[in-house]
């Protein structure tokens, strides 16, 4: 049951506080269900798109934080306006704030949300289309950056403003986590003891993907070169396409991209050849991944790899999770990651 219970506009962030509390008491003296008290999650977007942003904040199933502020920015408002709401989910209440105000309101943000969110909690803040001055003013108040490096069109400036952001707070990206399932499978794939040798004989790494999702070839690159060690350079360009080398202790490793058209962001496939011959393709496909490998003496395996993507209703829902948690190869895949870039 979702009843909007307040609403005011050209109101301050006190009336806004001082309303969300009345509406706690009075749920509270109505029935049993009780606050969700979890996770803030603040969402900066256009106000033009803020109906999309919604309905990607619908779909991220039981994730949802437990108070959600969406500030709706709109170009040339003066006056900051509220509404309020809450939906009850069998004994929890999750709450949902709308503010709407101008990109005067963005320097000062944190002081309009300080109020409003709940204290105590820890805060994650997410700026789908960009406006980085308020994501700025809010790092002092948030304990969480949800970022997705895709949407910057340049590849570079999308790896350094995550750095920039990195010194200043926890960094939760979205471009890193649609490599997840690569790097578990290929993780997985080197498990074994015996093969545990051929990542020593890695001679070249090609990751296909999506135009716009060249971050998150790096950002594989970027692991794959610090777990093992290699020491990253950057890459050239050919074409649409980069290529260079990382070195490592036997030897150079060459390390290319190939963009390719897919209906989804993110990876579309890997393949890894070591020196003595063996070979590892992974590549997206109906149900999961399909697999391929080419053994030294010339015999192949395929197989698939069933549910390995999320899709990006989840990865959404995986990055508000994530918020919670903390990732400790994030950061050396970033380093390694923008040297790869040029930075």
């Amino acid at each position: 049951m979702t009843d909007a219970v307040w609403s005011a506009d050209d109101t301050s962030p006190a009336a806004i506080e001082a309303a969300l509390r009345t509406m706690e008491i009075e749920r509270h003296q109505e029935d049993s269900a009780v606050p969700a008290r979890v996770l803030n999650l603040v969402t900066i977007v256009d106000g033009d798109w803020r109906g999309e942003i919604e309905n990607r904040l619908a779909r991220v199933g039981r994730y949802h934080a437990s108070r959600t502020v969406l500030c709706a920015v709109e170009r040339g408002r003066d006056t900051l306006s509220a509404r309020a709401s809450a939906h009850v989910e069998g004994a929890a209440v999750r709450e949902h704030v709308l503010l709407e105000m101008g990109e005067r309101h963005l320097p000062r943000l944190d002081r309009i949300l300080d109020p409003v969110v709940v204290t105590d909690l820890a805060t994650a803040v997410w700026a789908p289309h960009g406006h980085d001055a308020g994501v700025d003013a809010v790092c002092g108040l948030a304990q969480v950056v949800l970022r997705d490096s895709v949407d910057e069109p340049d590849p570079r400036a999308a790896l350094d403003r995550a750095a920039q952001l990195i010194e200043r707070t926890y960094v939760v990206d979205l471009a890193w986590l649609r490599t997840t399932p690569w790097r578990e499978r290929i993780a997985a794939t080197f498990d074994p003891p015996a093969w545990r040798g051929h990542l020593r004989k890695l001679s070249s790494v090609t990751v296909r993907h999506s135009p716009e999702s060249t971050v998150a070839a790096l950002l594989l690159f970027g692991w794959l070169a610090s777990r093992l060690g290699w020491e990253a350079s950057p890459l050239s360009a050919r074409g649409a396409s980069l290529q260079g080398r990382a070195r490592a202790r036997r030897g150079d490793v060459v390390l290319r991209t190939e963009p390719t058209e897919q209906g989804v962001r993110g990876l579309a496939g890997v393949t890894l050849e070591t020196a003595d011959g063996m070979a590892l393709s992974l590549d997206r496909g109906k149900g999961g991944l399909e697999a391929w490998r080419r053994f030294a003496d010339g015999r192949e395996a395929r197989w698939t790899v069933l549910g390995a993507s999320r899709g990006e209703p989840g990865i959404l829902g995986e990055g508000i999770r994530q918020a919670l948690l903390r990732e400790p190869t994030y950061e050396p895949a970033l380093r390694a990651a923008r040297v790869l870039a040029g930075s």
